[in-house]
């Protein structure tokens, strides 16, 4: 008996789709039978993680690269175009790329504040531009912002990222709103602390910085969650793809929480 694959003939372009939350959504997706382009800064790793993909799910895995500066909005409109001439217009955007960095707010200078809002925010915004005429064209559309407990509630050190993800969210709400009678839906995912390379990085630094074992630093990021521990890729991944499957279309302007019950 053949498996039914609820997003067959849907484009899904995931942004950041290289690595870590972002290969575990497209996954996903390809699972399910979208076509997929995955976006990144570098394509290398991007064509490594699509043969991975090819190799695991088989004939059914279509699969495209395109690298991409999710700032820069040249690079953006190049990138989705290329897309759209491969698979067809986006039916499935997944924002997912991003960068965290922390500082002091009074070290925070000019040039981290507005790194952090022109990848994580403008970069979300720019994404979501270039393929929503095609969507509204088509009468069908999700849009999927993976965001962060960070625009939901303040971490110390971070508030450059915090603003961004504020931002995500609060843009995610206002778009879900003016598309709500349009088919398209448009929604937040918020991971808390999760095992991947930038959390790793927050690691690394709190080592340096205080002299803590690796165990303790990792300790000291999952602490927050209640669960005890780092989310896991897979299950962000889990939450965007039900927000794309047929029965979620009542879900839109919501930011959820992938975070083992931390508080918001």
């Amino acid at each position: 008996m053949s498996t039914v694959r609820e997003l067959s003939g849907k484009h899904a372009v995931v942004t950041g789709g290289g690595r870590g939350i972002g290969a575990a959504i497209a996954q996903r997706l390809a699972e399910q039978g979208a076509r997929v382009t995955l976006m990144g800064r570098t394509r290398e790793p991007l064509e490594e993680r699509a043969d991975a993909l090819r190799a695991l799910i088989g004939v059914h895995c279509d699969m495209h690269c395109e690298a991409v500066d999710v700032a820069d909005p040249a690079s953006v409109a190049a990138a989705f175009e290329a897309a759209a001439h491969r698979f067809g217009p986006v039916s499935i955007l997944v924002n997912n790329a991003g960068q965290a960095s922390s500082a002091p707010f009074i070290k925070t200078d000019l040039a981290l504040w507005q790194q952090m809002l022109d990848v994580n925010l403008t970069g979300t915004y720019l994404g979501t531009k270039a393929v929503l005429s095609g969507m509204l064209a088509a009468g069908w559309g999700r849009i999927v912002n993976v965001a962060s407990t960070a625009g939901q509630k303040g971490y110390p050190y971070v508030s450059a990222y915090c603003a961004a993800k504020h931002g995500v969210i609060g843009m995610t709400r206002a778009l879900a709103l003016e598309l709500a009678q349009k088919n398209i839906t448009v929604n937040a995912v918020c991971p808390g602390y999760t095992d991947t390379d930038i959390v790793r990085e927050a690691i690394t630094n709190i080592r340096a910085k205080t002299g803590r074992s690796e165990a303790e630093a990792q300790g000291e990021l999952a602490k927050h969650n209640p669960q005890g521990r780092l989310v896991r890729p897979d299950e962000v991944a889990n939450a965007v793809l039900w927000l794309c499957l047929p029965g979620a279309e009542a879900i839109t302007g919501q930011a959820i929480s992938v975070s083992g019950g931390e508080v918001m």
